[in-house]
């Protein structure tokens, strides 16, 4: 049985949680977008903090918002998607010389994951179908 706190029926929401989710989401490409284009042009990580703690920052709340909502998030290849950019921008700080490559590697996930069809960003590989709260 899953907790109700964390697979709420049906899934939560507040007001607002549309454009909050807009706005999040348009800090969290500015932020991406200026750490990428400071690595591409030659600088290490490190010397952009502020662009990495601000894709770090708003992505986590990006994903606090889909948590409030349903922890069903976690299990949909969506989710798994997230957790896989977040790996990927870890190994940014970690292996800064890749840095680069992870970078695109996170925005090809991104970009794939966020525009595929429902019958896959739903699915759920824990269930082996698709899983909608």
């Amino acid at each position: 049985m899953r907790p109700a706190w964390l697979f709420p029926e049906p899934a939560r929401s507040f007001p607002g949680a549309r454009w909050v989710r807009i706005g999040l989401r348009t800090a969290h490409l500015i932020a991406m977008g200026l750490l990428v284009g400071g690595v591409a042009a030659g600088s290490p990580p490190a010397e952009l903090p502020w662009a990495f703690w601000g894709t770090v920052v708003t992505g986590a709340a990006f994903v606090a918002v889909e948590l409030h909502a349903s922890g069903l998030f976690l299990l949909q290849l969506k989710g798994l998607a997230v957790l896989f950019k977040a790996v990927l921008l870890a190994g940014v700080a970690l292996a800064p010389q890749a840095a680069l490559a992870q970078l695109v590697a996170a925005i090809v996930v991104g970009g794939i994951s966020s525009h595929m069809p429902g019958r896959f960003r739903y699915f759920s590989p824990f269930h082996g179908r698709v899983i909608k709260a």
